[in-house]
Protein backbone atom coordinates (compact mmCIF):
# COMPACT_ATOMS: atom_id res chain seq x y z
CA UNK A 1 0.00 0.00 0.00
CA UNK A 2 0.99 3.65 -1.14
CA UNK A 3 2.49 5.44 1.64
CA UNK A 4 0.27 8.21 1.14
CA UNK A 5 -3.13 6.10 1.11
CA UNK A 6 -1.60 4.82 5.00
CA UNK A 7 -0.73 8.38 6.02
CA UNK A 8 -4.54 9.29 5.13
CA UNK A 9 -6.37 5.93 6.38
CA UNK A 10 -4.39 6.80 9.99
CA UNK A 11 -5.42 10.84 9.82
CA UNK A 12 -9.01 9.79 9.57
CA UNK A 13 -9.72 6.37 11.72
CA UNK A 14 -7.68 7.33 14.42
CA UNK A 15 -7.24 10.92 14.42
CA UNK A 16 -10.77 11.91 13.09
CA UNK A 17 -9.64 14.06 10.43
CA UNK A 18 -11.91 14.54 6.57
CA UNK A 19 -9.82 12.80 4.40
CA UNK A 20 -10.54 13.75 0.40
CA UNK A 21 -13.48 12.11 -0.55
CA UNK A 22 -11.39 8.89 -2.48
CA UNK A 23 -13.97 7.40 -4.94
CA UNK A 24 -12.67 3.71 -3.90
CA UNK A 25 -15.00 1.15 -6.03
CA UNK A 26 -17.60 1.92 -3.36
CA UNK A 27 -20.12 2.00 -6.05
CA UNK A 28 -23.62 -0.14 -5.40
CA UNK A 29 -22.15 -3.61 -5.61
CA UNK A 30 -24.54 -6.55 -5.09
CA UNK A 31 -24.41 -8.54 -1.50
CA UNK A 32 -20.93 -6.98 -0.25
CA UNK A 33 -20.03 -6.50 3.68
CA UNK A 34 -18.27 -2.87 4.38
CA UNK A 35 -16.03 -3.44 7.44
CA UNK A 36 -13.82 -1.35 9.31
CA UNK A 37 -10.46 -0.90 7.62
CA UNK A 38 -8.88 -0.83 10.56
CA UNK A 39 -9.95 -4.06 12.70
CA UNK A 40 -12.04 -5.51 10.44
CA UNK A 41 -15.45 -5.04 12.52
CA UNK A 42 -18.37 -6.20 9.73
CA UNK A 43 -20.44 -2.70 9.69
CA UNK A 44 -22.82 -3.01 7.01
CA UNK A 45 -23.99 -4.24 4.16
CA UNK A 46 -24.75 -3.45 0.77
CA UNK A 47 -28.50 -3.76 1.09
CA UNK A 48 -28.57 -0.64 3.01
CA UNK A 49 -26.16 1.70 0.67
CA UNK A 50 -27.89 4.19 -1.08
CA UNK A 51 -27.23 7.25 -3.06
CA UNK A 52 -27.46 10.47 -1.02
CA UNK A 53 -25.46 12.53 -3.66
CA UNK A 54 -22.93 13.83 -1.10
CA UNK A 55 -20.18 11.93 -2.49
CA UNK A 56 -19.08 9.69 0.06
CA UNK A 57 -20.84 6.30 0.89
CA UNK A 58 -23.85 6.18 2.42
CA UNK A 59 -26.32 3.72 4.28
CA UNK A 60 -29.32 3.85 6.40
CA UNK A 61 -28.08 1.59 8.78
CA UNK A 62 -25.48 -0.48 10.49
CA UNK A 63 -25.55 -4.12 11.22
CA UNK A 64 -27.70 -5.18 14.67
CA UNK A 65 -25.56 -5.44 17.21
CA UNK A 66 -22.83 -2.83 18.80
CA UNK A 67 -20.97 -2.61 15.84
CA UNK A 68 -20.79 0.64 15.94
CA UNK A 69 -21.10 3.92 18.14
CA UNK A 70 -22.88 7.28 18.21
CA UNK A 71 -20.98 9.99 19.88
CA UNK A 72 -21.67 13.64 20.30
CA UNK A 73 -19.60 16.08 18.18
CA UNK A 74 -18.53 19.55 18.70
CA UNK A 75 -15.99 19.48 16.49
CA UNK A 76 -15.67 22.75 12.90
CA UNK A 77 -18.05 24.66 14.79
CA UNK A 78 -21.20 22.47 14.71
CA UNK A 79 -23.06 19.87 16.57
CA UNK A 80 -23.17 16.26 14.30
CA UNK A 81 -23.13 12.85 16.18
CA UNK A 82 -19.92 10.95 15.06
CA UNK A 83 -19.80 7.23 14.33
CA UNK A 84 -17.34 5.01 15.69
CA UNK A 85 -15.82 1.63 15.25
CA UNK A 86 -17.52 -0.28 18.39
CA UNK A 87 -14.59 -2.85 18.29
CA UNK A 88 -11.17 -0.20 18.32
CA UNK A 89 -12.85 3.28 18.51
CA UNK A 90 -12.26 4.22 15.02
CA UNK A 91 -13.80 7.44 13.76
CA UNK A 92 -15.57 5.88 10.68
CA UNK A 93 -17.69 8.97 9.74
CA UNK A 94 -21.46 10.98 11.07
CA UNK A 95 -25.01 9.94 11.04
CA UNK A 96 -27.53 12.25 9.58
CA UNK A 97 -31.38 12.36 10.32
CA UNK A 98 -31.79 13.57 6.81
CA UNK A 99 -32.94 11.26 4.75
CA UNK A 100 -36.51 10.69 5.02
CA UNK A 101 -36.23 8.27 1.36
CA UNK A 102 -35.26 5.69 3.33
CA UNK A 103 -36.86 2.71 5.89
CA UNK A 104 -34.79 5.03 8.86
CA UNK A 105 -34.71 8.32 8.22
CA UNK A 106 -30.85 8.54 9.08
CA UNK A 107 -27.75 8.75 6.64
CA UNK A 108 -24.48 7.03 8.19
CA UNK A 109 -22.08 9.49 5.91
CA UNK A 110 -19.17 7.63 6.33
CA UNK A 111 -15.63 7.93 5.14
CA UNK A 112 -14.38 5.73 2.16
CA UNK A 113 -10.89 6.03 3.56
CA UNK A 114 -11.98 4.02 6.69
CA UNK A 115 -13.70 1.21 5.23
CA UNK A 116 -12.86 -2.27 3.15
CA UNK A 117 -15.46 -3.82 1.64
CA UNK A 118 -15.95 -7.51 0.17
CA UNK A 119 -18.48 -9.98 -1.47
CA UNK A 120 -20.48 -11.67 0.83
Amino acid sequence: MAQGAVAAEYAVLRQAERACRQRRAHRRAARRIYSCRACGNELFRSETKFESHCGWPSFYESLAGDTVERIEDHSHGMVRTEVRCKKCGSHLGHVFDDAPQTPTGERYCMNSVALKFAPR
